[in-house]
């Protein structure tokens, strides 16, 4: 399987007057194709930190990572944007859509920027609104849509360029657990249909059970992984809690987040 991700010996310090904050440890770890992988860990552990710099937003203090075989660390700004605007999809937890343009410009708007012809552009939109059940809501704004609508149309805007991955930070944060299973299944369907490449940040076992593999991360580096493999999704949920409760010192967040989710799960 070809690897699309590989992140060697990442780290990122950040610096306060005499305060010297390691948000990332010496940190590895690489994303096959077709893989739906989710970062997971409390607050402070490295996992946004990490969604960031592989996305060339914010720059590494040290190590390198690759995308689809390019070296990002060795590239200029301009050429990293360019790489960003051409490989890689976005889904932020706040839509990031843009109410002066409707729902058709929104999804279009990465393709404009490309460059790519009208035609060609008008077949691609067609293609992504139909995956994901938007085709009657091209012609609306952003603003007439509800939570989860406008989620399916950040996500059709994230898949249009063909991305050699997609990056998701807390997706479902603004959704409640409806609309967030509701977006966790428009993920498989762009995993399993469109064969995305997704790497998505969560702090909920519910949304992180999805994926197919889960890293956790503690103090900037991977404290441990799990695999999906053939269980269902019940016994993902069950492992992402047991792991969460075995990292230590975040029980009362935890505690909350899994009295939540498992109403959420038995909903």
């Amino acid at each position: 399987m070809q690897e699309i991700l590989n992140v060697k010996n990442a780290s990122k310090y950040y610096k306060s007057a005499s305060i010297l904050t390691k948000a990332l440890d010496n940190l590895s770890l690489t994303v096959d194709q077709g893989e739906f992988t989710a970062i997971m860990g409390a607050s402070g552990s490295g996992k946004t930190t990490l969604l960031q710099v592989i996305a060339t937003i914010e720059p590494l203090s040290g190590g390198e990572i690759e995308i689809g075989g390019i070296c990002l660390s060795k590239q200029s700004e301009p050429k990293r944007a360019l790489f960003r605007r051409d490989h890689l999809g976005f889904i932020f937890q706040e839509y990031n859509l843009l109410d002066t343009l409707t729902v058709e410009e929104n999804i279009l708007l990465p393709l404009s920027l490309q460059h790519v012809d009208v035609h060609t552009a008008q077949k691609q939109l067609h293609t992504v609104a139909d995956t994901f059940e938007i085709e009657d809501q091209l012609k609306k704004f952003p603003y007439e849509l509800s939570g989860g609508q406008r989620q399916r149309v950040a996500c059709a805007r994230a898949v249009i360029t063909k991305p050699t991955l997609i990056l998701a930070d807390e997706p479902t944060g603004a959704l409640d657990s409806y609309h967030s299973k509701q977006l966790m299944q428009t993920f498989l369907l762009m995993n399993r249909s469109l064969d995305a490449t997704i790497l998505m940040v969560t702090h909920d076992p519910v949304v992180g059970s999805y994926a197919s593999r889960v890293l956790f991360l503690k103090d900037g580096q991977i404290f441990h992984e799990i695999h999906k493999g053939d269980r269902n999704r019940q016994a993902m949920y069950q492992e992402i809690i047991s792991v969460m409760a075995s990292l230590g010192g975040e029980t009362d967040v935890y505690e909350t987040c899994t009295s939540q989710c498992e109403t959420s799960n038995r909903k």
